[in-house]
């Protein structure tokens, strides 16, 4: 995944969250809907999600130091972590306080066209983020499943849009629903209802996110077919007979370290054995780009 593409779709996500939180607070200040608040705290959460996202790419790009010899790059992982956070504590838990509460003590939705207006016009900005964060992605998931591209998903960005856009798709057609059954039944607690929807929508999105940043966080190795890449091109080097073992560690979105032991034809120099190295190295990182950090250790094939 380019992390170009990744911060295009968190610029386009947060533009839409920051002019449909101001306008669903305008409408649950007239309203009165429990559903319309919930959904003004999702996109302020969003939002912040989204300007985590940004802090955290910008602090990613430091150049290594003596104390961070990899670099800064998992900084992404931490603050993908942090939003996933901030959208289960603000968004879910608050919104299902708040439909509990209006379950509990129901009002009527007033003046419940403005409401309906303002859902419908977020719809429309929700879906043009999200087409941008699908187009986005359409560009690095290959042939892969948008479900598997987020399981896969080294980078932190792109992933994190995609749940955060199609929860806040789905969390507006749940306080549609809230606020037309309320309006058509007279029952405020259709509104509550929505509400908690749109809560439990919320965290199941937060506990996704959740899994797949500690993963990254405790350190993933290359995908199944970068492995094989990188084991092929160590084996096509003159000098390899085959690799003995291969381990390979993300140490950021677009960073992966290969350490490997490798079998190597009996050579007369060490001059030989250093230009053979070279050349294993030179090709494993014209096959995989992202192998920054190479370390390749000779030995013989003391098979029997």
């Amino acid at each position: 995944m380019s992390t170009e593409g990744g911060t295009k779709a968190v610029i386009a996500a947060l533009l839409a969250n920051s002019g449909i939180a101001v306008s669903k607070f305008v409408a649950f200040v007239i309203t009165g809907s429990t559903s319309m608040l919930s959904e003004a705290i999702h996109s302020v959460a969003d939002a912040l999600n989204q300007v985590l996202l940004l802090i955290g790419g910008k602090r990613s790009k430091r150049i290594a130091d003596e104390k961070y010899q990899f670099g800064y790059g998992r900084v992404r992982y931490v603050y993908g972590f942090m939003v996933a956070i901030v959208l289960f504590m603000v968004g879910g838990i608050y919104s299902l306080y708040e439909g509990w509460h209006k379950w509990n003590h129901p009002e009527p939705v007033d003046n419940h066209w403005i409401a309906i207006g303002v859902l419908t016009i977020a719809i429309i900005l929700e879906s043009l983020s999200f087409r941008t964060a699908i187009l986005e992605t359409n560009k690095v998931r290959g042939k892969r499943s948008f479900a598997k591209f987020v399981r896969d998903a080294r980078q932190p960005e792109l992933p994190v849009i995609l749940l955060e856009d199609f929860g806040a798709l789905l969390g507006l057609v749940f306080a549609m629903f809230g606020v037309s059954f309320a309006v058509i039944t007279g029952d405020g607690r259709w509104d509550g209802m929505g509400a908690m929807a749109i809560g439990t929508l919320l965290i199941i999105i937060a506990i996704i996110l959740i899994r797949e940043m500690s993963a990254m966080l405790v350190g993933e190795g290359a995908l199944p077919e970068e492995y094989d890449a990188v084991k092929a091109a160590l084996e096509s080097a003159p000098l390899v007979e085959r690799v003995i073992h291969l381990r390979t560690l993300h140490v950021g979105p677009d960073a992966l370290l290969v350490g490997a032991k490798i079998a190597i034809t009996r050579c007369d120099t060490a001059q030989e054995i250093a230009e053979g190295i070279d050349e294993a190295e030179r090709l494993l990182r014209l096959a995989v780009p992202s192998a920054q950090y190479v370390f390749l250790e000779p030995d013989l094939d003391r098979r029997i």
